[in-house]
């Protein structure tokens, strides 16, 4: 069995895709004394790694990989096949995208079926397969299992395993997520499946392993935890906009309702971002259309979250108006970029919707400024002609108007330090993270404009 390999440290792992996720499978891997070999499309990345440049937000899987290289325990590739020959497991953990246009949304396979293709040329007898990428339910046996099948000529569960078993990791923490916070699920496509990658993964997770009855109950599994959260977040900004117009406190009622063991209303925001959160609800609106299923609640909770930037940037127009500031002509400093506190990954950031919003309605790119901590330089930004600073009192110095969009810890200050740095102190915090010293706009304060 596989399990003996890694326990005698034998075992050659190969991960698909090496981003947020695939730098901690590998850590995680290597931790557990297997040899990893990362796959990449990206060159720059692959030759890095190999040199000993580990890029990682998370000090704890830099510190495993680095050593690996040095010692040859991890090395990276753009040749998906080569490591497919010389691996015993492949895990997959490439992104799948959604196709988003007016009138309909469809799911790019195209990176997973890619990864598929090339494992598949180099897929032995005895071999197993992970597919660690969220995917819509069915994915694993529609979709993986038949390209792999077809470029092999092996046939799953007699000749090679293949099961599924989803990353459930958060940015920041995501290797002790894998190794020490979450059980793994896991699933095969049959019995025998199931067994080789649960028996891996006991080795791997200190938390255990929970095994389901297919592929696409562990798929569905994965997507159930993402698209609750993004129902509860709706349910929030909807409130604390009731909350504001009743003119009390939503943070005050939310922590009453949260003292009940089974009230878990989450907090109101700026909106939801990230890869995550934001797609699975149309990977499961996706496959509840081939069943003739229609889900409205998640439709509508996407719904609220995705205009939720666009209520932000009018809440702040509104305040600039009840104050008597020009929006024509105020600076607007956007504290905020990354999609949540304390990570660096703007990937569909609620920012992006307010400033979008403020653009479309006339206020021009040089009034706006945005500020994050972590992020240097982002691509949008600069296509819009918008500065973007590292500096906190640079970037909000002489503002009429300051918008917090994200819940990084260095804005858990008193709101008189960034008001008395402004030309007029208008401050409108859509994460509720600022201390409110001084009078303020907070989405779950009980003021709103």
């Amino acid at each position: 069995m596989l399990v003996e390999l890694l326990k005698r440290g034998e075992l050659t792992v190969a991960v698909y895709g090496l981003g947020y996720v695939g730098m901690a499978l590998s850590a995680a891997w290597t931790l557990a004394g297997a040899r990893v070999i990362g796959v990449d499309v990206d060159t720059v990345k692959v030759e890095k790694l190999n040199s000993g440049v580990v890029e990682y937000p998370e000090r704890d899987v830099v510190e495993i990989l680095l050593p690996a290289v040095k010692n040859g325990r991890f090395t990276a590739t753009t040749d998906g096949v080569v490591a497919s020959i010389r691996s015993q497991v492949k895990i997959v953990a490439v992104p799948v995208f959604l196709k988003k246009s007016a009138t309909s949304v469809e799911v790019d396979f195209s990176a997973l079926v890619s990864a598929s293709k090339a494992i598949g040329a180099g897929l032995k007898k005895g071999d197993l397969v992970i597919i660690e990428s969220s995917v819509p339910p069915g994915t694993t046996e529609e979709v993986v299992k038949p390209v792999l099948e077809n470029t092999s000529g092996l046939e799953a569960e007699e000749d090679f395993f293949l099961a599924y078993s989803p990353e459930r990791i958060m940015v920041g923490h995501a290797l002790k997520d894998i190794v020490e916070n979450y059980p793994k699920v896991v699933a095969g496509v049959g019995p025998k499946s199931t067994e080789e990658a649960a028996g891996l993964y006991r080795l791997v997770s200190k938390k255990g392993v929970v095994v389901l009855n297919s592929a696409k109950e562990a798929e569905f599994e994965k997507l159930l935890e993402g698209v609750y959260r993004d129902v509860n977040i709706a349910l929030a900004n909807e409130m604390a906009k009731l909350a504001n117009a009743l003119g009390i406190s939503f943070r005050k009622a939310r922590e009453a309702a949260n003292s009940q063991p089974y009230s878990h209303v989450h907090k109101p925001g700026s909106g939801v971002g990230g890869n995550c959160i934001p797609v699975y609800p149309y990977f499961l609106m996706w496959a509840a259309a081939k069943y003739g299923v229609d889900l409205p609640l998640t439709r509508v909770a996407r719904a609220i979250n995705e205009r939720q930037p666009s209520e932000v940037a009018f809440a702040a127009v509104r305040a600039m108006l009840k104050n008597r500031v020009n929006p024509a002509t105020a600076k607007i400093a956007i504290l905020g970029l990354a999609f949540r506190g304390d990570v660096d990954d703007p990937r569909e950031s609620p920012t992006y919707g307010i400033i979008s919003t403020l653009l479309n309605i006339g206020i021009r790119p040089e009034q706006i400024v945005v500020h994050d901590p972590y992020i240097k330089q982002d691509p949008q930004l600069a296509k819009w002609g918008i500065a973007i600073f590292q500096d906190l009192e640079v970037a909000v110095k002489g503002a009429d108007a300051v918008v917090v969009s994200t819940d990084h810890t260095v804005y858990r200050i008193e709101a008189s330090r960034i008001a008395k740095l402004m030309r007029t102190p208008l401050i409108v915090d859509a994460r509720g993270v600022l201390i409110p010293d001084v009078e303020i706009y907070s989405i779950d304060g009980g003021r709103w404009p």
